[in-house]
């Protein structure tokens, strides 16, 4: 069995873990980043790593993948070590403090402390109805390349965040879009509803898919009103089911932390119920929770601070600021 000895292993290398692994080197530890994506990034990169993202300081607006380029680079000097397409699956406790964590492909980390930044999971995204025969022939469930759509009739269904941002991000790229959705409300931030509505995207609320066609891919798509079952048919060569996912905490449930729903109880030291186990990012739970890259930032290097006290009682929570 491979083996590797670190200081802080981190569970998850979303944007929050990789931002966790600089502090790490900042505070002198060595880290270890588990996650069962094949690249670093998290969501981010898995999911929309062309969608710009504007809630993080310093940027008006930096596309996903951007973010998570700048977050690797800002660890490197720190010399992370990566175990990429592999699954976090035990978590032993020692008396002494430390952990033996095990991953999916027979590898063991020793650890002094160990910080979850997972986000929601493992995550497979909600099935369209009657879209199953047309995955990969014209239906996605994520856009990784915006030029994919390039000069298309496009298809967006849903009615939160990731819906309506493809739909703005897409405008002047598709030759024609129109978004769906079942409700008259959008789950998205106010902002991006609003602009939705002033933009040329199609909006039609109250209105489902009824059936996909098309010989080797889409071709047109019946749409349904849900109130009087009047139904239009679409020419469209690309459908993007923006439904949301379904997320599992895996083998986290079997390590005894305290659970409420698919998300980990934390304190104000983002410490769980388990000594020395810290959460970080959209997996935490807490009064007053805010699900926001940026205050996963925040999390993290709070709870890397007060991992390093449980690796080295007499250092310090405040580590000193770190401009020169």
């Amino acid at each position: 069995m491979e083996q590797h000895e670190t200081d802080l292993a981190i569970v998850g290398a979303g944007p929050s873990g990789l931002y966790a692994a600089y502090y790490a080197g900042f505070r002198g530890l060595t880290m270890t980043l588990i996650d069962s994506l094949p690249e670093p990034g998290g969501q981010v990169a898995a999911l929309y790593p062309e969608k710009l993202i504007y809630d993080v300081a310093g940027f008006p607006a930096v596309r996903g993948q951007d973010l998570v380029e700048a977050c690797v680079t800002q660890a490197a000097p720190y010399e992370p070590t990566y175990l990429l397409g592999h699954r976090a699956e035990g978590l032993h406790p020692h008396e002494d403090g430390s952990f033996t964590l095990t991953t999916s492909k027979d590898v063991e980390i020793h650890a002094r402390a160990t910080l979850i930044t997972g986000g929601i999971g493992t995550f497979t995204p909600r099935p369209l109805p009657d879209g199953e025969a047309f995955e990969g022939r014209g239906l996605v469930y994520f856009v990784r390349e915006l030029e994919t759509m390039r000069d298309q009739d496009v298809l967006i269904v849903g009615g939160g965040d990731s819906a309506v941002d493809w739909a703005l991000n897409l405008e002047g790229i598709a030759r024609s879009i129109t978004l769906i959705h079942r409700r008259d409300r959008f789950r998205a931030h106010e902002g991006s509803v609003a602009a939705l509505y002033e933009s040329s995207v199609r909006v039609l609320t109250f209105t489902e898919v009824a059936h996909i066609y098309g010989d080797q891919a889409v071709e047109r798509v019946d749409v349904f009103d849900n109130r009087t079952d009047e139904q239009e048919t679409l020419k469209v060569q690309k459908v993007i089911a923006a439904l949301g996912f379904v997320s599992d905490l895996g083998p986290l449930k079997s390590w005894n932390l305290e659970i409420r729903g698919r998300n980990l109880l934390v304190d104000t030291r983002m410490e769980t119920n388990v000594p020395g186990v810290f959460a970080a990012g959209d997996i935490t739970e807490y009064e007053g929770k805010v699900r926001l890259i940026s205050v996963g930032f925040g999390e993290a290097a709070t709870a890397v601070n007060n991992a390093a006290v449980h690796i080295d009682p007499t250092a310090r929570v405040f580590p000193g600021h770190s401009s020169g």
